[in-house]
């Protein structure tokens, strides 16, 4: 949350709430870089609150020095939040008003949060939201890539083989998709993708809104190669949907045939065959599951009506 150099180093206004904060949750959005990306409200918020919880005290305490607001705050984050949840929802159920943020952006988007909401909404508590940036919107409005239909993916599995058994259900997506990555796994996972999704159009923004803003536009191959050590910051990987061809379901449909039966003649299971293709050809793996499923039942058909003709078989006390 480093300030743009550009930034004036005098305090602003004091804030002024222009009511009373009723009792509730309130998720309060904060911004991802720039200290200025605030809104009016959520500066009155955070100053009314009874309780802020946040996910790194001194995070959150940076931010509200920045606007002279002094407010009680309390650690909730995946470490704890089994430990801090009942204490909260006490704290509600007493009518007080609590503001919930993340370090950075909007909470609850790829950030604890969404456990606490739902329990507070059981509870009959009120839950408002107060809006504001999110990284996701943010890169997908630079990325250049179609948005009147995205997908948020957040962050994808760390391990190589279920990151790309994700990608293989994703690759029949033909709305825009939006990843978060790290640094250290940026390469690899772009590499992923190329090989998974196909070479197609992304972006990819790093450090949005702060001093070292960074956004990276190309096909997924260039991407990938673009990278030969890992960036540092939080970054947001944008890729367009797959083509929506007419006929790319029908050569799809033939391309895995062949594999859907070598697989199952072999003796392999469905579900085995489905995983084994979709990570191979980059077909989702639920259209994969389905072609398999109905060419397993085919031959299934086929080799009821043959045996018939070899020998008839015999009832016996199991078919009774």
């Amino acid at each position: 949350m480093t300030e743009p150099p550009h930034e004036p180093a005098a305090a602003p206004p004091a804030v002024r709430p222009e009511a009373p904060l009723p009792p509730g949750l309130y998720p309060v959005a904060t911004p991802i870089g720039n200290l200025r990306d605030i809104t009016l409200r959520a500066l009155d918020t955070l100053a009314q609150a009874d309780l802020v919880v946040c996910e790194d005290t001194r995070v959150t305490g940076r931010l509200l020095a920045r606007y002279g607001i002094k407010a009680r705050l309390r650690s909730y984050n995946d470490r704890n939040a089994a430990r801090q949840r009942p204490a909260i929802l006490e704290a509600l159920k007493a009518g007080k008003s609590v503001a919930l943020v993340s370090d950075a952006g909007s909470p609850l988007i790829s950030d604890p949060g969404y456990r606490l909401v739902a329990d507070a909404i059981a509870a009959g508590c009120r839950v408002e939201s107060v809006p504001g940036p999110t990284a996701a919107i943010a890169a997908l409005q630079v990325s250049g890539l179609p948005t009147d239909r995205f997908r948020f993916v957040g962050f994808l599995a760390p391990r190589d083989a279920r990151r790309r058994r994700q990608l293989a259900e994703l690759a029949g997506e033909t709305c825009t998709l939006i990843i978060y990555e790290s640094g250290p796994r940026l390469a690899a996972s772009l590499r992923a993708m190329a090989d998974i999704l196909g070479d197609r159009p992304a972006a990819v923004a790093r450090e949005l809104t702060k001093r070292y803003e960074e956004v990276r536009r190309g096909t997924l191959d260039r991407l990938a190669a673009a990278w030969d050590s890992a960036p540092k910051g939080e970054i947001v990987v944008v890729v367009a949907g797959r083509a929506d061809d007419p006929g790319a379901g029908r050569e799809a449909g033939e391309d895995i045939d062949a594999p859907i039966r070598a697989g199952l003649a072999a003796g392999d299971s469905v579900r085995s065959v489905a995983d084994a293709v979709a990570g191979s050809t980059g077909t989702p793996r639920r259209t994969v599951y389905r072609r398999a499923l109905a060419l397993s039942r085919e031959g299934s058909r086929e080799g009821s009506r043959e045996q018939p003709r070899e020998q008839p078989r015999e009832r016996g006390p199991a078919d009774r």
